[in-house]
């Protein structure tokens, strides 16, 4: 007897909008992936605007509420990101040489933090979270070595592989709702 799934019947319904935003997906992924330079560019101006309206934001929250003993954290975060978001869009390309240096620190180290913690603990399956420790050491590794040049491919790449497997983990989804039916 099989399980019922809630919401499969409506998946089912929508499959083929499911399997359009998949192979749609696929489609800018592979195109991100191709032209990864243009697509960190517009990952980091994209990055910019929301800091800026974040900004902005945090601003009107602040001065909305100039009485509460948050006023100045408020105040600092919102130009903390006014000002990181204008930078961004006046350097597009030397803010992604910066964020890929930040994402190399982090999976360099966060690579060791898993290695050390499938060595020292008693984690199920501390194989796995070792090999993906080691993974994220050679990929921080990889985007060091070739830093500063890499800020100007790398987030663009992660971007379109991200945009690749999200579509076809979509477009498989679509297609084995449509099988069961």
């Amino acid at each position: 007897m099989e399980a019922t799934i809630p919401g499969l019947d409506r998946l089912r319904e929508k499959s083929g909008l499911v399997l359009t935003i998949g192979v749609v997906l696929v489609l800018l992924g592979t195109a991100a992936i191709f032209a990864s330079v243009a697509a960190t560019v517009a990952s980091v101006l994209v990055f910019a605007w929301l800091l800026l309206f974040g900004g902005l934001a945090q601003l009107v929250h602040a001065f909305s509420h100039r009485d509460w003993q948050g006023f100045l954290f408020e105040l600092l975060v919102g130009v903390l990101y006014l000002v990181t978001g204008v930078l961004l869009l006046q350097s597009p390309l030397e803010g992604a040489a910066t964020l890929t240096l930040l994402m190399a620190a982090f999976f360099f180290v966060g690579g060791l933090f898993r290695i050390g913690a499938s060595i020292g603990g008693t984690l199920p399956h501390r194989g796995f979270v070792a090999l993906s420790g080691v993974v994220n050491v050679v990929l921080g590794g990889l985007i060091l070595a070739q830093w500063p040049e890499s800020g100007l491919w790398v987030i663009g790449l992660f971007v379109g592989i991200d945009l690749a497997f999200a579509g076809w983990t979509l477009v498989t989804l679509a297609l084995a709702v449509r099988r069961k039916a």
